[in-house]
């Protein structure tokens, strides 16, 4: 195949705003399963199970099951599997955490598993994560975005908190959803593609596009979800800028023409 023959998609900001398709969303994506051009949906939405992630988005018509769904939670699962857990996130995705031990006792904590943020990270969680740290379990997210997109405005999200912990315990996090390398591999294997063959479409410039784009996969930005009325500034530029998801096809044809 040549290049961009496969594409990874984000979902929060891309495809849906609140779980709500956006315009040309679900027709962009039926397209591209109707072309035959092979797809995953990489997020790191920490607040669903896969299997609730799916039965969402089929449901508003999206041609997607389980298998087409690569989580944060689930990439933690796989890479913490058999060890003692405190885990601080908004959301229950215990279905997907399978083969970690979550415990509540700071002192038995092996790890502090940080997941999206939401009510639930108040003082006494993050002293509970902290003390867990002081202890000597490490720090690991299953991302670290700063904020994300909702029908109401953008949304503190759980970077902001790692970085605290990071600050307070004098640790590194480990980073386990985007934009970590062995979740875009993961990505890719799914696939059966190398990064040369896949595009990246997000809506988050640093996490989703300019990340992917160290693994040289092509990064697409979308000017929807974080990137509505203009993205922050990046590091980096994007490879290609569409307003939506809705221009993915096109786009993928163009690739492949030229």
């Amino acid at each position: 195949m040549g290049r961009a023959e496969a594409a990874l998609l984000d979902i929060d900001g891309v495809l849906t705003i609140d779980w709500l398709p956006l315009p040309g969303a679900v027709a962009a994506v039926r397209e591209l399963h109707d072309d035959g051009v092979p797809y995953v949906l990489l997020t790191n939405t920490t607040s669903r199970t896969r299997t609730s992630i799916a039965e969402t988005l089929a449901a508003a018509g999206f041609p997607v099951g389980v298998d087409s769904v690569l989580t944060a939670p689930a990439a933690a699962a796989a890479r913490l599997a058999g060890s003692r857990c405190l885990l601080l996130n908004s959301g229950d995705i215990r279905e997907d955490l399978t083969g970690l031990h979550l415990v509540e006792d700071p002192a038995e904590a092996e790890v502090v598993l940080v997941g999206g943020a939401g009510p639930e990270f108040d003082y006494r969680a993050l002293d509970r994560a902290f003390n867990a740290l002081r202890g000597g379990a490490r720090l690991v997210a299953m991302h670290r975005n700063a904020y994300w997109r909702t029908a109401a405005g953008l949304r503190l999200d759980s970077g902001a908190f790692v970085a605290a912990l990071e600050y307070a315990a004098d640790v590194r996090a480990e980073v386990l959803g985007k934009p970590a390398e062995a979740f875009f591999a993961g990505a890719l294997k799914r696939l059966g593609v190398g990064a040369a063959q896949a595009v990246m479409v997000g809506d988050d410039i640093e996490s989703d596009v300019l990340a992917a784009q160290r693994y040289e996969i092509t990064g697409v930005l979308v000017r929807t979800g974080k990137a509505a009325g203009g993205p922050r500034h990046g590091s980096g530029e994007p490879d290609h800028v569409l307003d939506s998801v809705a221009d993915l096809p096109g786009l993928l044809a163009r690739l492949r023409r030229g």
